[in-house]
């Protein structure tokens, strides 16, 4: 019997889509006022999943303390009120899409998870626009 437990958190974070390799016709083209050079910003909502099997010493599938604590150290500290593109070393050279925020919240977290448990991110960038990642 398996069961997901999921953690919502949240962090504010600015960014602008833009491919340095790009001409600044392209990148208006591609990524539109989401270009702008002075950046913008969202209120991002992440939701992190487990799913795996219920430990019937504990009942948890994964302490949900752990799962926040994790979530706060390598995500929020890491993310909150910054600049994606500039504060955060891991888009130096990736494009801080919500899609590539999704992929790297789930890299950072997945060391940390039981590997035999499954792990989604969910991440919405506003309220009707979210991505989901589930690992390879």
């Amino acid at each position: 019997m398996k069961v997901t437990v999921s953690r919502k958190a949240h962090f504010n974070a600015a960014h602008r889509l833009y491919r340095k390799d790009w001409s600044d016709e392209m990148n208006n083209k591609v990524f539109g006022k989401c270009n702008n050079p002075n950046y913008h910003g969202h209120n991002y909502e992440l939701i992190v999943s487990v799913t795996g099997t219920i430990n019937q010493e504990t009942g948890f599938v994964i302490d949900v303390k752990i799962l926040s604590d994790l979530i706060k150290e390598h995500i929020e500290d890491a993310f909150d009120h910054k600049n994606l593109n500039l504060d955060v070393p891991d888009f130096t050279n990736l494009n801080p899409t919500a899609e590539n925020i999704a992929v790297v919240i789930w890299g950072k977290l997945r060391p940390f998870i039981d590997s035999d448990m499954d792990m989604e991110v969910v991440l919405y960038e506003t309220p009707r626009n979210f991505v989901t990642y589930k690992g390879n």
